[in-house]
């Protein structure tokens, strides 16, 4: 007999209302809507993003890369503000109950749920195609949350991690490629940088998470702070998986693939010493990849890519 609505939750997610910092919830799952109760003093920074099969993942991915992405994409965006993580409302699509799909999800969703620390306090559950809607809730001192309009004339631009391997996992994915492989598991298995985010605080000017493509983000930085970006291509990080592309193929990769969930950000020549140290503190790698100039958009020196980014409303993701 299928599982009803209630049963689904109650035996998949229930279990997941109390990983996080329980003194804020009032009330979590099972009643019509959650009380939640901010620290004192403590500002409220809320993000949400919905991923659809075919769309934004292929749906041959396991269902526990699948809970895995769905609340990493998510939680990065809290990483960019610098916000702590508190609760998050779950929004479930599902064409059947299938059990084994669903503890697979649950399993790939809870293990990063624990090890970030946030709450299942909500959310709903229906038929039809494959679609997945999170939203999450986190905290940050007022005044103090990382934003996109802070960046100033001379900043230096930074990024963390690997940018492109992510857009080469899905590649080798599609092109048949096992789910450990390292590049595909930069896709499948993102790893949200709330702590770097959190360390950034008093020392990044302004901040954006990494998932359209590093040249479209960046720009969106451009647009907000009234600035422009240049990014050097000599600075990128191609070594490892990409280098064994052509030069062109890997910038493109690098500026343009998306899905790396890295954060990109701006910081004055003073604070360099503090990011790397902070970032060599959580084994992060981090460099500098080009500064804040006069003008307006991001470009690349060295190299122009024929598109920019990811465009939502492009083609599918699927082969």
């Amino acid at each position: 007999m299928p599982l009803s609505e209630f049963q689904l939750i109650a035996r998949y997610f229930s279990g997941l209302t109390a990983v996080g910092p329980t003194e804020g919830v009032v009330l979590g799952i099972g009643d019509d809507a959650a009380i939640l109760r901010l620290p004192p003093g403590e500002d409220l920074v809320v993000s949400i993003d919905t991923l659809v099969s075919g769309v934004h993942f292929p749906a041959s991915l396991s269902p526990r890369a699948i809970g895995h992405r769905a609340l990493a994409v998510n939680l990065s965006d809290l990483a960019a503000m610098g916000a702590r993580p508190m609760w998050f409302t779950l929004a479930l699509t599902l064409p059947d109950a299938n059990e084994p799909w669903l503890a697979g999800f649950a399993e790939g969703l809870g293990q990063l749920a624990h090890r970030a620390g946030i709450a299942l306090v909500g959310g709903d559950t229906t038929r039809g195609p494959l679609s997945i809607t999170i939203q999450v809730h986190g905290v940050a001192t007022p005044d103090a949350a990382l934003r996109r309009d802070g960046a100033r004339l001379g900043d230096e631009l930074w990024v963390t991690g690997r940018p492109g391997l992510a857009a080469l996992g899905l590649r080798l994915l599609q092109s048949g490629a096992r789910e450990n492989d390292p590049a595909c598991a930069a896709f499948l298995w993102p790893e949200p940088r709330v702590a770097m985010g959190r360390a950034l605080l008093g020392l990044a000017t302004a901040a954006i998470d990494v998932s359209d493509g590093l040249l479209a983000d960046a720009g969106h930085i451009a647009e907000r702070s009234g600035c422009g970006v240049e990014i050097d291509a000599a600075c990128l990080p191609l070594e490892a998986e990409l280098a064994v592309l052509s030069r062109e193929d890997a910038l493109a990769l690098c500026l343009t693939g998306g899905d790396d969930y890295e954060l990109c950000f701006t910081a004055p020549a003073t604070a360099a010493a503090l990011i790397e140290s902070a970032a060599e503190n959580l084994g992060l790698p981090c460099r500098r990849i080009g500064r804040v100039v006069e003008g307006s958009g991001a470009r690349c020196a060295g190299f122009r890519p024929a598109r920019t980014g990811f465009q939502h409303f492009g083609a599918s993701i699927d082969a």
